[in-house]
């Protein structure tokens, strides 16, 4: 049936409605429930809705009342309680009706008409009883007026009038017979039917109140608790009504409170033991008690918000003098807070008689932490809980309650102890006990450190996890000093792994205080004391300053370290005296320390940069600091820390890199230190022991358990590996991911950062973990190179040690098996090792190939590839020098022990034995010195290959320069001299295809953009590796003995590049003085490139720079004239810096310094003692021509007078470009001629030909000075061009100027054209060949003549020494002028007519024309009798005329050069004149 009655039925009432309503409620009357109001199911019938919808339309007017009345009536006449839920009903609708307005009178008239007819069906009765006597006298129902009245008087005498008694009916004698008899000794036969019986005996004879009776009994139970089986059997007999019984008691409990008596506990352990044994409800007996529960949640919100404010106050710091800082005031006593709570006393007894159910219940219903902040209440469930573990604890007898086993404390003790919270500190003991049966309880699930996995089966391991967080932990808090606690629950904590401690750490620091007001006001008060002591911190009170902190941090560390760390990040000068103040800490405090440290290197909200965004914060420089002295110091768990820098890593952020470098620096002694003197680099090329005693700027000591401890921590979690390889992916990251929006100036500092840590990191693991070790952790080297994606120079730094293990170990096993090893000769070792190198290695070589592109395979081989990255400094060289100066050393410490006499035997013995150790590494370094170059020289010849001679040299040097030097020279600094010293030895182990001169050549011509790309630290090693070079080449520079000794005969200084014939003769190699013509050359290269970088205005450029010069400056600058101008260059850059970048200035302040020092020291040379210069040179050999031609020995230089004559009647423009160096720059070509030996010519035939030559000179001179008298005739402004034009042609080709040209407009264009000169590879159509010094090399295009002409009109020696000098000064300024000129140029270009233009076309047609013509034929014999000459002429033991062969055919010469040239230039011949055996390609 619905519960709502349709619509219909009350429209259609008297149709239909009626005889609807009346089914509906016959049908819900069916039932047969004794009440209507409920059905069979219990569940509130619809009856009742029914009638009221029935009646409150009557009473307002939608039904007639006469009907609604008809109806009711039929109702009442289907059950016999339909009458009163009828009057139930109109009573509400009185109340209803008697509420309405005047305007609705209608509806009270409507109900008083409903209810007089009702009067007719219902009893009298049952209306007087249901309705309101206001109501029944307005119905007419009650007519007597003195009703009311009588009424109420009944009333009154019947709830308010005392009955009258004799209340000395009872006898006094009953009571004391009542009381002697339930006060007497009870024994185990007494039993309680008996006393009951007596009792009531007593009530029946003396007429004894049965409510005095009861209470009676209660104080008898008070006064006897012990008794709870006599009296809990009488009370319950006597009086079963827990309501009776309850206000019994709620009577005591008021009486006493408002006479302000305190409540006795007598009292509350009465109603307790009531309570446990279901004689009273808590219910009916927690209602009476006070205070109520609003008042207590009310009290626990001000507790906490005083608390707060309370540590608001202590953190507020006045900063007027006037003004005094707030005292905040004293927390209310316990004993004041608590006093008269009946709730809490009666707690504390239900704990007491061990009720602990009921105790629940209770506690639950108070608020958080109220009852166990009680002092008696948590006291009393400690002793509770003693009862409880003490089985466990003690294994003895037990009661039924009890736990027997660890599980069973899961159903009691262990929610006991949740309750119990923080109020654990009233019980130390306890603490004790279960902190104790917590590891017994791990220890028997096998859990007996961090690594132990977490048992499976039902145990308590999460149970205790719980404890310690809710209980264990907020208890120690509150401990002061208690340091035995501390370390009691350590020994449970830090059987649980570091992230699961750290979580309870943080819920600890972070959560816990908040939640207990007075844990907060302890807070405050701990926080006041630590801010006094870190004022007082410092190098001279470590010790009392440090028991202080330990004592402060024995039970509360968390918020203390939070606070000492923030002055660190302050005050870095604090970290030395912090670390030391700190010995005094607990092993739990110690654990804290570190999770604080790793939570706030985490904090998210500090910026990592500073606020100029271009370095590193100071707060997380002082933080990483104070983690590498704290971890070194102190015995504090790693893995969390070298976690979080990987997970930093992984999430490519790689500023914490800087913690991991201090810890690895601090811990493991392995510094990363750049700035090395070449002693120290010399002393790193040495064996570990010359390494220790003479690598470092101080000695490490104390590192071995540290690094122990670290090397351990990487163990546990691999995090060995996994660092390793994230740095080495990281380097990457930082330059295109991590940095794309930061500071160039950041971005070095990171990139470097990244490098040096992964070096320190990688020879940590290298110098601390075995080798077995090292080689089973770290992946090889395919793995590193194919899967992780390592770049080379990485890949192989880590996989080196792995190499040399494998070697020695093949080398050990070859020399074993054979039967002579102990008689073995030093070549047969040597054999032996370089079989284990070839076995061991090449799998390497193969794994290399497909790195690689096909084509750089066919220029160098892998297995060069590998050797060079798999050797180091130890293998090359062994620094003889700095193992003397140890021993010295150590020999002069030994000799001042003896002269002073302060020390014993022992220190004379250690002196000693490291001499002899030295002595014995040293010899141990030359044995494998000799091994391996035994190695190279085996494999020198399959190192480059020869697969073409035009492109052979280039090539090489091409690949060697990418793939070895450039990557390793900046890798290390140790790398750096690696990389000079290999350059070294391969040119003296003469290697073939390679060319010494031409890779120091592509080192040299242009460094602007490996300055450029350089990262500070970069620079430093590139600058070192410079320095190294320039070493070589000045030795080589300085002393022509040695130049003759070291490179004379040696390929790498061969002009010639015979594909025939790979040993070439003495007459392919360059002589010394054209040595020093490069020498020249290559310093003017350095001073360009530096000017370019120090004028760029860049800051990364301007500092590399800076760096680099500082590393050269003892070989470079050394010319004066360049010297001078590099100094100007800097003093500008000083001034421009001095108030913007305070770096740059003091960078450009030490070098100007040194540079002065140098300059005033007599270090530097004039460029006559440098190299010969240009004029003099040509001068000479003027002279020893004409001698020559006088002797009828040759005349090839007739041509010289005429030039000469010539010269004299034209005068010369000087220009800007004359000043620069003159450095001679000969021409180099490779000789592609075939092997065929080709016959020599008389000398009569090749003197006719010289003639014939200088005629046809002479002839094709005069007719080009009739076509420049032609061109003189035209228009004025045509004639100025043509003068111009021509003009610039004498400035472009004017021996003079010979170092512009061929230095300067080389490298401008070079500038212009190429975007880098390291990674470009090579033309194979260019030619490189090295001659003779000789000026008549030739290029591979015809010359011209007019050019040619022009250049020996022009080419006079006289020109004054001051002018020299002017122009020499003006060749690194570019002046106005030029620029003025090439603007007029084309403004005159443009203002000419179609006609002009086209004349101006033919007149360079026909030159070119002509030139072609005539140098066809003149080149074939000019090049057949310089062969000649070359072969049969020669002074002072260097050619004048180096050979060159016809080309065939089918070889088309054309230049081969680093750099790119310009085109229109190629065919002139100023080069070939003055520098003959290098031209572009070096």
């Amino acid at each position: 049936m619905a519960d709502v009655l349709s619509n219909d039925i009350w429209k259609n009432w008297e149709k239909t409605g009626k005889q609807e309503y009346i089914k509906s409620c016959i049908q819900i009357l069916k039932d047969d429930s004794k009440t209507p109001v409920f059905d069979k199911t219990g569940k509130p019938s619809c009856i009742v809705k029914y009638v009221n919808d029935l009646i409150d339309r009557g009473v307002r007017g939608t039904l007639k009342k006469e009907s609604v009345v008809a109806t009711l009536q039929e109702l009442t006449t289907l059950h016999a309680d339909i009458p009163c839920i009828i009057l139930d009903v109109l009573n509400v609708a009185d109340a209803v009706s008697s509420q309405s307005d005047i305007e609705e009178s209608k509806d009270r008239q409507n109900f008083c008409a409903i209810v007089r007819e009702c009067e007719k069906f219902l009893s009298d009765k049952l209306l007087k009883e249901r309705l309101e006597i206001d109501t029944l006298q307005e119905v007419g129902i009650l007519k007597n007026r003195t009703f009311y009245s009588k009424f109420i008087k009944v009333k009154t005498k019947l709830y308010y009038k005392q009955r009258k008694f004799n209340l000395f009916r009872e006898e006094c004698e009953g009571f004391a017979k009542l009381v002697t008899e339930l006060n007497n000794e009870f024994n185990e036969n007494t039993d309680p039917n008996e006393l009951i019986g007596i009792v009531q005996s007593l009530i029946g004879c003396f007429n004894l109140d049965p409510n005095r009776v009861l209470d009676i009994i209660l104080e008898s139970f008070e006064n006897k608790p012990k008794e709870a089986n006599i009296f809990v059997p009488l009370i319950d007999s006597y009086m079963n009504d827990p309501h009776i019984i309850s206000e019994v008691l709620s009577t005591k409990f008021s009486f006493l409170k408002n006479t302000d008596q305190e409540i006795p506990q007598s009292l509350y352990i009465l109603t307790a033991n009531l309570l446990q044994h279901k004689l009273i409800h808590l219910d009916d007996i927690y209602f009476w008690l006070t205070p109520e529960d609003k008042v207590m949640q009310k009290e626990c919100e001000k507790n906490l918000k005083d608390a707060r404010e309370y540590l608001r106050k202590l953190q507020i710091v006045s900063i007027s003098n006037k003004e005094k800082e707030d005292t905040p005031e004293e927390a209310e006593s316990v004993l004041d807070k608590y006093s008269g709570n009946q709730k809490l006393g009666l707690c504390e007894a239900l704990l007491l008689i061990g009720d602990w159910e009921t105790a629940r219940v209770l506690i639950k219903r108070l608020p958080d932490h109220y009852a166990v902040g009680y002092e008696p209440v948590a006291t009393a469930m400690c002793d509770l809980l003693h009862h409880i573990i003490e089985p466990v604890y003690r294994d003895s007898p037990t009661a039924p309650k009890q736990a027997h086993n660890f599980l069973e404390l899961r159903d009691t003790a262990i929610p006991m102890l949740l309750i119990l919270g923080s109020s654990f500190r009233f019980d130390p003991v306890l603490l004790c006990k279960v902190v104790r049966i917590a590891k017994a309880a791990l220890a028997s699930y096998g859990i007996d450190n961090t690594k132990s996995p977490v048992p499976s089966k039902d145990s308590l391991y999460h149970d205790i996890l719980s404890l310690i967080d809710v209980t264990i932990l907020p208890s120690l808090s509150y401990l002061d000093c208690n340091c035995c606690i501390a370390e009691e629950v350590w020994g449970l904590l830090k059987l649980y792994p570091y992230q699961v401690r750290y979580c309870l750490y943080s819920r600890w620091k972070n959560e816990t205080y908040s939640m207990y007001p007075d844990l907060l006001r302890k807070r405050g008060e701990s926080e006041k004391q630590i801010k006094n002591i870190m004022k007082r911190v410092s190098k001279e009170n470590v010790k009392p300053v440090g028991r202080l902190i330990g004592k402060l941090t024995h039970c509360s560390p968390g918020f203390l370290f939070d606070y000492v760390l923030l002055q660190i990040q302050v005050y870095n000068n604090l970290i030395n005296p912090v670390v030391d103040s700190l010995k005094y800490l607990t092993n739990l405090s110690y654990d804290v320390l570190g999770y604080c440290l790793i939570e706030c290197l985490a904090n998210a909200d500090k910026k990592r940069v500073k606020h100029d965004s271009t370095s590193i914060s100071t707060w997380l420089q002082s933080l990483s600091s104070f983690c590498g002295a704290v971890y070194k110091k102190y015995t504090i768990e790693l893995t969390g820390l070298l976690q979080y820098v990987a997970n930093q890593l992984k999430a490519q952020k790689s500023l914490d890199l800087l913690i991991l470098k201090e810890v690895v620096q601090k811990m493991a002694g392995v510094d990363a230190a750049e700035d090395l003197t070449i002693d120290q680099l010399n002393a790193m090329g040495g064996g570990e022991l010359l390494k220790a005693e003479a690598g470092y700027f101080s000695q490490v000591r104390n590192t071995k358990k540290s690094s122990l401890r670290l090397k351990e921590a990487m163990a546990e979690q691999d995090l060995a590996v996994a660092l390793c390889l994230l740095m080495a992916q990281q380097k990457y990251c930082v330059v295109y991911r991590e940095t794309q929006k930061s500071h160039l100036k950041l971005v070095g500092k990171l990139s470097d950062q990244c490098q040096d840590t992964l070096v320190q990191f990688g020879t940590f693991l290298g110098s601390t973990l075995s080798v077995d070790e090292y080689t089973n952790k770290l992946p090889s080297i395919q793995c590193m190179l194919t899967e992780y994606h390592i770049p080379s120079e990485v890949a192989f730094f880590l996989a080196r040690p792995m190499f040399n293990h494998g070697i020695n170990q093949k080398y050990d096993q070859l020399r074993k098996n054979d039967p002579n090893y102990k008689k073995m000769s030093t070549s047969s070792k040597n054999q032996k090792y370089f079989e284990a190198v070839v076995e061991v290695m090449d799998p390497v070589h193969k794994s290399l190939v497909p790195l690689h592109s096909p084509r750089t395979w066919e220029d160098i081989t892998p297995q060069f590839l590998a050797t060079f990255w798999s050797l180091t400094m130890y293998d090359l060289f062994v620094p003889e020098e700095t193992y003397q100066q140890a021993i010295s050393k150590a020999k002069q410490q030994s000799l001042a022990i003896m002269e002073t006499g302060t020390k014993g035997k022992k220190e004379q013995e250690r002196y000693q034995t490291l001499v002899e150790k030295l002595q014995d590494e040293k010899k141990k370094q030359a044995e494998h010195v000799e091994k391996i170059m035994y190695r190279l020289k085996q494999e020198k010849d399959q190192w480059f290959l020869s697969r073409a001679a035009k492109t052979a040299k280039n090539e090489t040097i091409t690949r060697f320069l990418q793939l070895c030097l450039f990557p390793r020279c900046t890798f290390t600094q140790i790398d750096a001299l690696y990389c000079a010293k290999f350059v070294h030895t391969i040119h003296m182990l003469k290697t073939p295809n390679f060319s010494t001169l031409l890779c120091y050549d592509r080192l040299f011509c242009d460094i602007t953009y490996s300055i450029t790309s350089c990262t500070e630290n970069e620079a430093m090693r590139y600058g070192r590796f410079l320095y190294a070079m320039l070493e070589t080449v000045m030795r080589w520079h300085k002393s022509k003995e040695t130049f003759e000794r070291e490179c004379a005969n040696y390929p790498g200084f061969v002009t010639k590049y015979r594909v025939s014939n790979q040993h070439a003769d003495n007459l392919d190699n360059v002589g010394y003085e054209n040595y020093r013509h490069v020498c020249h050359k290559w310093h003017y290269k350095l001073a360009k490139a530096m000017v370019t970088c120090l004028e760029s205005k860049d800051y990364v450029q301007i500092r590399n720079a800076l760096i680099i010069l500082i590393k050269i400056i003892l070989y470079f600058p050394v010319l004066i004239k360049l010297s001078q101008f590099i100094e100007k260059r800097i003093e500008k850059v000083r001034d421009e810096e001095k108030n913007n970048r305070q770096d740059l200035f003091t960078l450009s302040s030490s070098y100007l310094g040194q540079l002065k020092q140098r300059m005033t020291s007599g270090h530097m040379m004039k460029e006559g003692d440098f190299h010969i210069p240009v004029e003099k040179e040509k001068m000479s050999k003027n002279h020893e021509s004409k001698s020559e031609a006088a002797s009828n020995k040759h005349n090839g230089d007739v041509k010289d007078e005429t030039v000469k004559e010539k010269v004299e009647k034209k005068p010369v423009r000087v220009t800007i470009e004359e000043v620069k160096p003159q450095i001679r720059i000969p021409t180099a070509s490779i000789d592609l001629s075939s092997s065929k030996e080709r016959k020599d010519e008389p000398k009569e035939k090749y003197r006719t030909e010289k003639r014939d030559d200088a005629e046809k000179e002479r002839e094709r001179e005069k007719r080009r000075e009739r076509k420049e008298e032609k061109l003189n005739t035209s228009k004025e402004d045509r004639h100025d061009r043509q003068y111009n034009r021509d003009e610039r042609f004498i400035e472009m080709v004017s021996p003079k100027e010979e170092v512009r040209y061929s230095s300067e407009r080389q490298v401008d264009r070079y500038y212009e054209e190429r975007g880098g000169h390291y990674y470009r590879e090579a033309r194979d159509d260019r030619d490189v060949s090295l001659v003779g010094n000789a000026p008549v090399g030739r290029h591979s295009q015809e010359p011209e003549p007019d050019r040619d002409a022009k250049r020996r009109k022009v080419d006079t020696p006289s020109k004054s020494s001051k002018h020299e000098e002017r122009k020499q000064l003006d060749f690194f300024v570019e002046k106005p002028e030029k620029k003025e000129r090439s603007t007029k140029m084309k403004e005159k270009r443009e203002k000419m007519s179609e006609e002009e233009k086209e004349l101006r076309k033919e007149r360079k047609l026909g030159r070119k024309r002509d030139r072609l013509d005539e140098a066809v034929q003149q080149e074939l014999k000019r090049r057949r009798e310089e062969e000649k000459v070359a072969k049969l002429l020669s002074q002072n033991g260097e050619l004048l005329e180096p050979p060159l062969h016809p080309r065939e055919k089918h070889h088309r010469s054309r230049e081969l050069s680093p750099y790119p040239r310009d085109r229109s230039h190629e065919k002139s011949e100023p080069r070939d004149k003055q520098y003959p055996f290098l031209h572009t390609e070096i």
